[in-house]
């Protein structure tokens, strides 16, 4: 039996149209699947997001906050902590002193008979009367001492001018000076007047006999060895207490002032004071308050 074998044939001997005919529809074919998938994207088109802008906003605002305005806000509140937090701790500190001296003015003043203070009766260097009740309506500072002392009384008559002056100046607050002597024999209203005048135009002299010197003395506990009884022209000296006494405008005793105190900070001790007092009245009210524990 014979095979019939079929022509074999090659690229040469096909027609033109047949070797063309494949690679176009392979291309046609390709061709049209991109276009049908481009035609489905388009019929679905993509959500767009929702907008975060609000209405009638700009579209050019920012979005978020940035590191640099976080910071910038830190700062401030740091500073502003800061602030409050001095100014509290000010506040507390001040207000801490002032309690402290009101306790304290309030414990020497005593209960019932004052411990230091009282009853007396003088003249000034002009012969007018004084007693305790000048002493009211305002501050007043009392030294005991005598014009021919000599350097202790002309060192703290120093002090108290400079005191003065210091707190007319920088506080606006006037108090009443006051010099008693301790030998009324040779401190004459005249021999006060002439002395007390170069230290402080304000210090108001006063003297008396010598037993109402004494009893004076005696009120403010002040110690004193004038002798009662002096030749004329006899030279002595006298020893005496070195102190100043503070009174409020009640006439009431609140702090014995000594050498401990300069020029400057026996100024600010009376300002505080003066800052710290309350009338009788006041006082008396706030007892019965919750927080008189603090007072």
């Amino acid at each position: 039996m014979f095979r019939l074998l079929a022509p074999r044939l090659t690229k040469a001997a096909l027609p033109k149209q047949f070797l063309f005919q494949r690679p176009l529809q392979r291309c046609f074919s390709k061709g049209q699947r991109l276009c049908n998938e481009a035609s489905n994207q388009n019929r679905q088109p993509k959500k767009k997001p929702l907008s975060r802008i609000p209405i009638g906003g700009s579209e050019t605002a920012p979005q978020s906050t940035s590191n640099e305005s976080i910071e910038f806000s830190t700062w401030k509140a740091a500073a502003l902590f800061l602030l409050v937090g001095g100014g509290l701790y000010y506040y507390f500190t001040k207000e801490k002193k002032r309690l402290e001296i009101e306790k304290e003015a309030e414990a020497n003043r005593g209960y019932g008979k004052p411990m230091v203070g009282g009853p007396f009766h003088l003249k000034d260097c002009d012969g007018n009367d004084f007693t305790e009740q000048n002493l009211k309506g305002q501050f007043s500072i009392l030294y005991f001492g005598f014009t021919h002392c000599p350097d202790i009384c002309p060192d703290e008559l120093d002090k108290l001018g400079c005191w003065l002056d210091t707190l007319k100046e920088r506080y606006g607050t006037h108090i009443q000076p006051i010099f008693i002597t301790c030998d009324p024999i040779r401190d004459t209203p005249e021999v006060l007047k002439e002395y007390l005048v170069d230290f402080h135009p304000g210090i108001i002299g006063l003297t008396g006999t010598y037993d109402e010197v004494k009893r004076a003395c005696k009120q403010y506990r002040v110690y004193f060895s004038t002798p009662p009884t002096v030749k004329p022209g006899q030279d002595y000296l006298v020893d005496h207490s070195i102190f100043f006494y503070l009174m409020d405008p009640e006439g009431n005793f609140v702090e014995a002032m000594g050498r401990n105190y300069d020029a400057e900070t026996g100024a600010e001790r009376i300002q505080e004071h003066v800052k710290a007092f309350l009338p009788r009245e006041e006082r008396e009210k706030r007892k019965g308050k919750w927080y008189s524990f603090l007072f």
